[in-house]
């Protein structure tokens, strides 16, 4: 099947969708058939301009050449290779470039397919390392309330979103949750990181003392919570959570799946805030969504840990099947290309300032209870309609689409992260639209 033909189908039943409500979609769908920088275009031929970068992910950009060429030349030179006791050169370039990225000492990387399966890498090697340095008794993972680290057991169990988790049973064992900082009360409408929240942090000395310090392993965070609804960190918590793990014995796990690669102006939120955790989750931004792929990235005390006993036996029994996937590697490594010959890395810094004029503009409009920014991320937060939690936020997310524009919505919060190639006039672009569809809806 091949051209316009194959845009098409008679049957929608069969695919199961994936955090979709499938009746509403399959009466009315929304089909994609194409994308190209800044937009998608739909079956039916109209443009649509992406406000998120897919789901976070498309930092470049859509079919962007230099990581198309790249795709298409690894698939005909080497397709497949085991990652298992067999390695080949993109996987060791792509890793040196990756730990000469992030600030030291994360400096060893772990290969994935996604930021689920990143999450829970770091959650199994943080574990292993506190048993692999004497500290077997450290075995319990603190999340956050609100948190969001992917789908798999572990994600979901270290997660805090209550519709992730309450039809799954009891997951992980010995997981608890500290509170999320979100204080609209204190911080509604604030540009930036909100000056009040840090002590926010102290709850996880809360949890230690519940517990004892010698039973947990690892604290895993979002720096900027995105799946939630953004939430901006108070001025100070990541230092203070920091201090509090480092005083205690415990591993600080960032999760970068979204803020990694350019999203808040600069390589990772980790060189943004200046707080440099244990261990790192990416994805998304990695190979700038053309291909699933993740990583981990380790301090070398934690890698160093694992290098004792004979040569010849496996250091640590984790690992996928498609880890460090060659043509993910060479997306991987011309998307950093790309990055790199672009800018795009620091891009966002440059345009954070125009892009939270345009977001707070929109604090007139009609239900806007609070507007959220960092970097070129927003978050515009609804009044629920009484009874019918999510349906205003989801009416805004289908007006937008008729009128081409892509927004994502969770609950009753409209969610923007673009492509870090937005230009100014895209922008206005984007709060232009929105305008009109705040307006409109009821």
């Amino acid at each position: 099947m091949s051209g316009a033909a194959s845009t098409h189908t008679n049957n929608l039943e069969a695919f199961w969708m994936p955090y979709t409500a499938n009746r509403q979609f399959k009466q009315n769908p929304r089909m994609f058939v194409g994308a190209k920088d800044m937009h998608y275009t739909t079956s039916d031929g109209r443009q649509v301009l992406d406000a998120t970068a897919g789901l976070w992910c498309c930092n470049a950009g859509h079919s962007r050449p230099k990581i198309v060429e790249a795709v298409q030349n690894q698939v005909a030179e080497l397709d497949y290779a085991p990652a298992f006791q067999m390695g080949h050169p993109k996987a060791f370039e792509l890793a040196a470039r990756l730990a000469a990225m992030a600030p030291s000492p994360l400096d060893h990387v772990f290969f994935t397919n996604s930021g689920s399966e990143s999450v829970d890498t770091a959650l199994k090697i943080a574990l292993a390392y506190q048993r692999a340095i004497g500290q077997g008794t450290r075995t319990r993972l603190i999340g956050r309330e609100r948190g969001y680290h992917g789908t798999g057991f572990g994600g979901i169990s270290v997660g805090g979103i209550v519709a992730n988790r309450r039809t799954f049973g009891t997951m992980l064992t010995g997981v608890d949750h500290m509170r999320h900082t979100h204080d609209p009360e204190r911080n509604a409408f604030t540009r930036g990181m909100p000056e009040s929240g840090a002590e926010y942090a102290e709850d996880l000395i809360r949890i230690i003392q519940l517990h004892d310090a010698s039973t947990i392993a690892a604290v895993i965070v979002e720096p900027v919570a995105g799946s939630t609804g953004v939430l901006i960190p108070p001025k100070g918590y990541l230092e203070r959570l920091r201090k509090i793990c480092d005083d205690n014995g415990i591993l600080l796990i960032f999760d970068e799946v979204i803020t990694g690669f350019g999203r808040l102006g600069s390589p990772f939120a980790t060189d943004y805030f200046g707080v440099t955790p244990d261990l790192v989750t990416t994805a998304k931004g990695l190979t700038s969504g053309v291909i699933p792929m993740g990583a981990v990235l380790c301090a070398a005390k934690i890698y160093d840990a694992f290098m004792n006993g004979p040569d010849h036996m496996i250091e640590l029994f984790h690992g996928y099947t498609y880890s460090a996937h060659p043509i993910a590697c060479a997306a991987a490594l011309a998307t950093l290309d790309t990055y790199d010959e672009e800018g795009l890395l620091t891009r966002a810094a440059d345009l954070a300032q125009y892009w939270e004029d345009g977001l707070h503009s929109l604090k007139d409009c009609p239900n806007v209870i609070d507007i959220r920014n960092l970097g070129l991320i927003g978050a515009i937060e609804l009044s629920p309609i009484a009874g019918e939690p999510t349906k205003r936020a989801f009416a805004a997310f289908l007006k937008a689409y008729e009128d081409g524009l892509l927004i994502r919505t969770t609950g009753d919060i409209i969610a923007l992260s673009p492509p870090l190639i937005i230009s100014k006039a895209e922008i206005d672009e984007i709060f232009d639209k929105l305008r009109k569809v705040l307006t409109s809806i009821d």
